[in-house]
């Protein structure tokens, strides 16, 4: 995916690094155009990825390996997923503790 000349993986018409700057503003732009709300940044894309990606039940290190973070702290950190995944995640487990706690021959 990377530009023939050089390490850019969105090289200009020029061959050279589209910057991050140029990224946010182009951005913005559209953003702006179509009413959004201006704390929508181009950096939250990135953090909407990861969060699908957990969302949906992709195993945590992958994700993190998918956006080459170090440690899973700063995935985590970029994790921001609704109140329905929680309650829905929250439910699961309480169900199978619920469950397991009810299992005949159960000695406690």
């Amino acid at each position: 995916m990377r530009h023939a000349h050089g390490p850019a993986l969105w090289p200009s018409e020029r061959g050279l690094r589209i910057g991050l700057q140029r990224l946010d503003s182009r951005f913005a732009t559209y953003r702006d155009a179509l009413g959004l709300d201006p704390a929508l940044e181009f950096h939250s894309l990135r953090r909407s990825y990861i969060t699908h990606l957990i969302e949906d039940g992709y195993d945590p290190l992958f994700v993190q390996q998918q956006v080459g973070h170090e440690y899973a702290s700063t995935t985590a950190i970029y994790t921001c997923v609704s109140s329905d995944f929680r309650t829905r995640t929250l439910r699961r487990a309480l169900d199978a503790t619920v469950e397991a706690a009810m299992r005949p021959g159960r000695t406690s």
